[in-house]
């Protein structure tokens, strides 16, 4: 507990400087989204359901901060059978154009999974593969400290992880993008994958519509749990910056 406790006070430390630094920068960019959209899930659960996003980056020309909110609530026959909360805050500090070292903080809480919530801190480094329009192509990774609370028993499992990211995106136009966007957290209790696969159409001025297909997948969820949900939904997305 202690060595994790520790490793989320370094993270949030290192946001704390991010934003001083961020603060000094004459000519500071925020840029992001929000979104609400609907759609269907399978695997633990078979609904409807609501989703809610927000997406936020603040980039400067060496330092740049992002975060991540997302809220998903369904229900059948007036039950409720989904209820997940999820956040991520990441700081990043460039040292060459393709070149970054990134220190990052992640929540999820979610009532119909076999994790009652999980958080990871950890640092890294990021490469841009690609940086030439009309597609980019972003790959991170590093070592960190992961939590998992397990619903069957009620412990806390802590134990030494790492995360694995990639974040892709090809413009087709000015109107129409592809993004792929991967996050693998590994961990003693299980290896999650989380996948997200969007189509973007702008429909007029900053609001765009949005057909996406995300995959969650545990390797080693708790007993009665399935390994994989999936999730398909058309999204109202509303552009910042």
């Amino acid at each position: 507990m202690k060595r994790f406790t520790a490793a989320a006070l370094f993270c949030t430390g290192a946001l704390a400087l991010a934003s001083e630094a961020v603060a000094q920068e004459e000519t500071p960019e925020w840029t992001g989204e929000g979104s609400f959209g609907a759609g269907v899930t399978s695997g633990n659960t078979d609904t409807k359901d609501l989703s809610a996003g927000l997406k936020l980056k603040h980039n400067g020309p060496v330092w740049a901060q992002s975060g991540e909110l997302a809220a998903e609530y369904g229900e059948t026959d007036g039950v409720e059978t989904k209820n997940r909360v999820a956040g991520a805050l990441q700081v990043d500090r460039s040292f060459t154009p393709r070149l970054s070292a990134f220190g990052r903080l992640t929540y999820e809480k979610d009532e119909f999974s076999g994790f009652e919530d999980r958080t990871f801190a950890g640092l890294g480094v990021a490469y841009k593969v690609i940086v030439s329009e009309p597609t980019s192509w972003t790959l991170q990774g590093g070592p960190g400290y992961r939590q998992d609370k397990i619903r069957t028993t009620g412990e806390t499992e802590e134990s030494l992880g790492a995360t694995l990211g990639s974040r892709f995106k090809h413009a087709f136009n000015e109107r129409v993008a592809l993004t792929n966007d991967t996050d693998i957290t590994t961990g003693d209790v299980s290896t999650q994958v989380v996948n997200g696969l969007a189509l973007t159409f702008e429909i007029m001025g900053n609001l765009s519509a949005r057909v996406s297909y995300d995959v969650r997948h545990d390797t080693s969820p708790p007993a009665g749990f399935e390994k994989t949900d999936t999730a398909t939904r058309f999204s109202l997305v509303y552009k910042i910056g």
